[in-house]
């Protein structure tokens, strides 16, 4: 490693003061270093977990089996005799607390005001909605739905729910009905929570028709809870089973804080796939394997400590929420904002920052590539004084985003870049900030995981080699189930088949990554490998292409995909232009020429075409499947998993 590779160097000092450090010197003082550590994690699993649950504190009867292991990769259980509340751990007194325990943030305009919640009255707001659940007849096992914008009341029912026992699942409020009973339906919820509406971009959008529409559709509703979010008394006459979250809930006020301890394996929440290619996956999580990974990705990887604040951009029907809300049970402050991250202009979130003394600040690495085009330079304007950590996730973060980080926002920061999914509720590959941050590299694998670039018979590969990510030691927080899978074919092609055989009889966790080793043990992520394009027999990253295109001031962002063509396959680029450009032939040729010079001929795309739009999921992923599908003229069967499923029509060619 040059010293011109390092972006940023934890000083002895930094180091020294990081939770992960002092882990360390806790459990494995003989480990000279975190990778040391992350080696004992994966030699002694058992032993590891065991270890996050005493340094973390959890709360709860942890039995007295470390590992429950077994022939099948997805059978294994840690900590298998475990007692656990969820909801516990989250509301917990622990030293070192702010007051706050939730700050609100609404988009400006919005009729909610920004509000506070203290951890005494985030705990009365959830034992009064717990008594509430528990009056209409929620018991454990039982699901309440939330079709909600990203706002206090979700996180609430959410907790409430879990005192129960039952099983929380949600989606945001800008889903429409097709999207919302596509998901909600597959798991028959009793409760639904919803708001009345939600705004976004400075205009305000209604629910409440759409809202009766989806009760109407999903049968196992028994009870509709209405949150005000548009108007302090919403018209909820026409919508069945309809209560308002203030009436309903104030009778309870003043009830016990109860909470029911569940066994390790006991369903948490159910989340769901993007759905782009079919109805959405159910993906059922378990309540201890979550609370393990969420504090070691967060206390340990991030740095999060009690009294800090932590933002990150996010809706209730992406992962990233689930993990924001799990900060709780760092002792952390978690910040709230529900509407568009650039209004009323570009700079919003760092506003944010600013005005909340933002310890972590999560986006998304499209949120920074899109800030470095727009020229912004936070490190003028704003004090960002508390900001210690800069988490990226959502697709790989390109060269120049990180680099741009450094000279545009802070110089002194942890740039975390990680990569995970919804399937694992967490990370695979993440950051530590005892480690040197090198321009386009994820630092490091996470600890207890297992991570390996396989090749296609599946052998591990060296370094700077391309093949799929994969995790060959089981790991907490792989899903219990899917849902409506009884006998677990679905679950197990989804994850195991890929690389079971005469190697790993048990089978491998497949992540669907395209990936490599770096030479310093960091790792590049090229894209989903269902998307990895294939030139002429040679298997291409999608991100090393956006890399170079979007590096043109005029090129705003593209998609590539592969065309069956002429009995192979061709690359076909398509790119949105900055405002009132045109794609000239100059500007095709410079396309074609810096992807020849800085990747390869095979990187060179057949046909360029701009397009004014690039559909995406709602959590923000452009989506190439559907757009492949669109220029094979077959149907893409999930539009509702699109934010903007029209933009798909411009690709009919």
């Amino acid at each position: 490693m040059t010293e011109s590779d390092v972006l940023w160097q934890p000083s002895a000092e930094w180091i020294d003061a990081t939770r992960i450090d002092a882990f360390r010197r806790h459990v494995r003082p003989e480990a000279a270093d975190t990778h040391e550590l992350w080696q004992w994690s994966v030699d002694q699993p058992g032993a590891f977990w065991r270890a996050v649950w005493d340094w973390c504190g959890v709360i709860g009867d942890p039995g007295d089996a470390l590992l429950a292991d077994a022939d099948d990769f997805w059978a294994w259980r840690f900590l298998p005799d475990a007692q656990v509340s969820f909801a516990e751990n989250l509301l917990a007194e622990r030293a070192g607390q702010a007051d706050e325990a939730i700050i609100e943030v609404p988009e400006e305009g919005s009729h909610r005001k920004q509000r506070t919640l203290s951890w005494t009255e985030l705990r009365e707001e959830v034992a009064a909605t717990a008594a509430w659940m528990r009056s209409v007849g929620v018991e454990s096992g039982d699901r309440v739905a939330a079709w909600m914008p990203h706002v206090a009341e979700t996180v609430i029912a959410f907790l409430a729910a879990n005192s129960i026992g039952a099983v929380f699942t949600s989606t945001s409020a800008d889903f429409g009905a097709d999207g919302v009973v596509d998901r909600f339906g597959q798991t028959s919820p009793k409760v639904l929570v919803a708001a009345d509406g939600y705004r976004y971009g400075g205009k305000s959008f209604s629910c409440l028709d759409r809202l009766a529409e989806i009760v109407d559709r999903l049968p196992s509703v028994e009870q509709v809870l209405v949150v005000p979010a548009l108007s302090d008394e919403p018209a909820i006459d026409h919508v069945p089973h309809a209560a308002s979250w203030p009436a309903a809930i104030e009778p309870y006020r003043g009830s016990e804080l109860r909470f029911e301890r569940v066994p390790a394996d006991h369903p948490l929440y159910i989340l769901y796939s993007s759905g782009t290619t079919g109805k959405p996956k159910c993906i059922v999580h378990q309540s201890l394997g979550v609370l393990l990974k969420h504090l070691t990705e967060q206390a340990l990887h991030c740095d999060i400590r009690p009294g800090d604040r932590v933002f990150y951009f996010t809706t209730c029907g992406w992962m990233m929420w689930n993990w924001l809300v799990s900060c709780l049970g760092s002792g952390a402050t978690i910040i709230l904002y529900d509407g568009n991250p650039a209004f009323p202009n570009a700079e919003r979130m760092f506003d944010l920052a600013d005005d909340h003394d933002v310890t972590l600040f999560g986006v998304s690495a499209k949120y920074l590539d899109a800030s470095m085009k727009g020229g912004l330079r936070p490190i003028d304007t704003h004090q960002l004084s508390h900001v210690r950590s800069i988490c990226s996730t959502g697709s790989p973060l390109s060269h120049e985003g990180f680099a741009w980080v450094y000279e545009a926002i802070k110089a002194d920061v942890h740039l975390a870049s990680m990569s995970g999914g919804t399937d694992l509720c967490g990370c695979l590959v993440a950051g530590d900030p005892t480690l040197p941050v090198v321009a386009g590299e994820i630092q490091r694998k996470n600890l207890g995981m297992k991570i390996e670039v396989f090749d296609d018979a599946g052998q591990p590969v060296g370094p700077n080699e391309k093949g799929e990510l994969v995790c060959t030691l089981p790991f907490p927080s792989m899903p219990l189930e899917f849902w409506n899978d009884p006998d677990g074919a679905r679950y197990r092609a989804a994850y195991f088949d890929r690389f079971r055989g005469p190697e790993h009889p048990d089978g491998v966790w497949a992540h669907g990554d395209y990936a490599s080793w770096t030479d310093r043990g960091g790792m590049i992520i090229y894209g989903r490998s269902d998307a990895t394009l294939n030139s002429s027999g040679v298997r291409i990253g999608t991100a090393e292409i956006y890399r170079v295109v979007e590096q043109l001031d005029e090129v705003v962002e593209a998609i590539a995909i592969g065309q069956e063509w002429d009995n192979d396959t061709r690359i076909v680029l398509f790119v949105r232009l900055a405002d009132g450009l045109e794609l000239t032939n100059d500007l095709i040729a410079r396309i074609k020429s810096d992807l020849r010079a800085k990747c390869s001929p095979r990187h060179v795309p057949a046909l360029v075409h701009a397009v004014p739009d690039i559909p995406r999921t709602r959590s923000g992923k452009i989506v190439e499947l559907a757009v492949t599908e669109v220029v094979h003229g077959r149907p893409v069967k999930n539009l509702e998993a699109l934010a903007n499923p029209e933009a798909l029509e411009q690709f009919k060619i």
